[in-house]
């Protein structure tokens, strides 16, 4: 089966891009991220477009972008990604890989969007315990950055911190260590299936309501 990974730059992306990889049912024949238009980042991470193209680079993928506008509502919302998913599978595409672990809401708005138009919605890291996934992020040669936090569950602080042993020990209790419910957003800098490390460097920190971004650019 042709599909595409739900790109959103972070380590859960990439590690359900890793499991897919190694799937001789599954084909991936491209990332597909979701950029807003004002301010070419990727929705939600805030990162740059230019650094989602970097990856797609060391994993010589071809990169898919559906462009949204400033806050769409959740009409204009699904009427874009359905777009663009009649578009993906009129190339031959059948189904999107997406990182999420155990939101069995998202999980169900997913599958049920796309089987609308025929396409299978994938989850290969689908209930795996999230400290078994910080355990292989960690000893698999990951690398990533925190590009934005919820200030409503974590301090500031945590925004521009690397995604290494004494992170996923400080984290408070009750959040989860994958972020899963939104505490954290990062950006994978390395992976087992790059053909290079992405180079980076901690640029502006700016705040918006509760969330912190940490602007992330390419060191030369």
């Amino acid at each position: 089966m042709k599909v595409v990974v739900a790109w959103s730059g972070g380590k859960d992306s990439a590690m359900a891009l890793a499991k897919t990889l190694s799937d001789e049912n599954l084909q991936v024949v491209g990332l597909l991220t979701t950029i807003s238009l004002p301010y070419d980042r990727v929705t939600m991470h805030g990162v740059r477009r230019s650094l989602i193209q970097r990856q797609a680079e060391q994993v010589n993928l071809p990169l898919h972008i559906v462009w949204l506008p400033p806050n769409p509502s959740n009409e204009v919302y699904d009427n874009i990604m359905g777009e663009a998913m009649l578009k993906l599978k009129a190339q031959g595409i059948e189904g999107v890989v997406f990182g999420d672990i155990f939101l069995t809401d998202v999980r169900t708005y997913r599958e049920e969007r796309l089987a609308e138009i025929d396409m299978k919605a994938i989850f290969p890291l689908w209930g795996e315990p999230t400290n078994d996934l910080v355990k292989n992020f960690l000893a698999n040669g990951y690398s990533a950055i925190v590009t934005c936090v919820d200030t409503k569950v974590l301090p500031a602080e945590f925004c521009g911190r690397w995604l290494d042993e004494s992170f996923f020990a400080s984290l408070p209790e009750g959040v989860d260590p994958c972020g899963e419910k939104g505490e954290f957003h990062s950006f994978v800098t390395d992976a087992p299936f790059f053909s290079a490390p992405i180079k980076v460097r901690i640029g502006e920190r700016v705040q918006r309501d509760n969330f912190v971004y940490c602007d992330i650019e390419e060191a030369t």
